[in-house]
Order: structure tokens, then sequence, then C-alpha cells
């Protein structure tokens, strides 16, 4: 029988660390993607050069707000399907970056409480 996640001993140091990293990865890719669509989008819709459309897909992206005010129907509904693709877009890379480090935080958590309940269970010593 497989025993379930939860008493399962911790990950060594280092197969953490390369889980860390390959999500930072992870969130980098997703970063990249997401001001790859902001930029196209801006330099489709809104007809800015390059440069003002990774600063304004970018701005968008960190919550900070655009740049540029947008002159057509069709850049204004691009920046706000964008702006709200971007706020999902934060929460799941930010989910994406720090998986490793709260599920580890949680399996530390469930290991010291399963300890401490194999403690109160195990019968005191009768040999004085």
């Amino acid at each position: 029988m497989r025993r379930s996640s939860r008493h399962r001993s911790l990950l060594s140091r280092e197969a953490f660390v390369r889980r860390l990293f390959r999500n930072a990865l992870l969130g980098l890719g997703l970063i990249a993607i997401s001001l790859g669509i902001g930029c196209v989008g801006y330099r489709v819709f809104a007809g800015l050069s390059w440069v003002d459309s990774l600063l304004n897909a970018s701005m968008i992206l960190t919550g900070m707000g655009p740049v540029d005010p947008m002159g057509s129907t069709g850049a204004k509904l691009f920046a706000s399907f964008y702006a709200l693709f971007s706020g999902v877009a934060f929460l799941t890379i930010m989910g994406v970056v720090l998986a490793p480090a709260v599920h580890r935080f949680l399996h530390r958590f469930h290991l010291e409480l399963d300890d401490k309940d194999a403690d109160k269970k195990t019968p005191p010593d009768s040999q004085g």
C-alpha cells in the first residue's frame, strides 16, 4: 500500500531547491507569454511602438496601470481584457512560484503534528 504524501518525509534540500528553480522558470515563462500577449495586442490594437507596447504591457501586468491613453474602441477593449487577464495571470504566476515553499511548510507542519500525536499515544515507560 502506498503511503499518503502526508506521511512521507520531506524532500531533501537539493530536491526542494530544484523544485523551486523549476517553478521559478515556469513563472518566468508565464510572465514572458503574458508580456508577449500584451505587446502584440497593444501593437495591433493601439498602434503603439514595440517599446511603448512593452511598457504598457509591463505596467498592466504588474498592476501599476496603463501609461498611454487608448484612442480607439478596439484598443480600449483590448486594454480592458488584458487588464482582467493580467490580474488572473499575476495570481497564477505567484501561486506557481510560491507553491513549493508553501507545500514544504504545510508538509513540515503535518509531520510535526504526526510526531506529537505519536508521542501522546505511546504509553509511558513502566520501568522506573
